[in-house]
């Protein structure tokens, strides 16, 4: 410890405005890292409910498609599908979510009226068109769950890293710090200490000549 800091009254002055620098990072990394957790698990009720939208979403389209394909075949289904004209494309964004960069998806043409499908409406069934819609819908939901579920993992990966520095804070930091400020603390005291023994030594020094040459 003594060849780290130098015992100087300036020294003691710098490692207290660091303590106090570092207890105040301290408390916001804790507040952030709580809004984080309470934000993640925010994010993660809307994966699960999405999740499960997703399995019911299909079996709801796969029933839909099995129904038309007994009905109308597999060779109407299949012209309905390559009748698409546009296919559907994303946009790719970014939100702040608790000073965190997490992406935002927006499918654009995902879910088409009738008429934007491509194929004929007088050569189709209505069991074609709830296929469409059910696979719209289906695809709808895929991207939500890609955008909620890598919000998670940044989430995830943040938290641990603000964990990281609180309790690098907390455990290394601060408490190094407070040993450094304690130690030149007892340092400058036993350096007074000698100081007033040696001008007590002195006086005594002084008054004893004094005495002897007036003797």
């Amino acid at each position: 410890m003594s060849t780290e800091v130098k015992p100087t009254r300036s020294e003691l002055i710098a490692l207290k405005r660091r303590i106090k620098l570092s207890e105040m990072g301290h408390r916001l990394l804790k507040m952030k890292r709580d809004g984080l957790i309470l934000e993640f698990f925010a994010v993660l009720n809307k994966a699960k409910d999405v999740r499960s939208k997703i399995v019911a979403d299909y079996l709801r389209a796969e029933q839909k498609r099995a129904l038309a394909e007994a009905v109308d075949g597999a060779m109407a289904i299949q012209s309905a599908a390559y009748a698409l004209r546009e296919l559907p494309s994303l946009e790719l964004g970014s939100k702040n979510v608790m000073g965190v960069l997490v992406p935002r998806i927006e499918a654009r043409v995902a879910r088409k009226r009738l008429l934007e499908r491509g194929y004929g409406v007088i050569g189709t069934t209505d069991r074609i068109d709830g296929v469409a819609e059910g696979y719209e819908a289906l695809l709808e939901d895929i991207l939500y769950a890609a955008e909620v579920e890598t919000t998670l993992r940044k989430l995830l990966d943040e938290i641990e890293s603000t964990k990281r520095r609180v309790n690098a804070l907390e455990f290394r930091i601060i408490p190094r710090l407070k040993a450094q400020a304690a130690f030149i603390t007892l340092r400058l005291e036993e350096m007074e200490r000698e100081n007033i023994f040696r001008l007590k030594r002195i006086k005594a020094k002084g008054e004893a000549e004094a005495a002897a040459a007036a003797a």
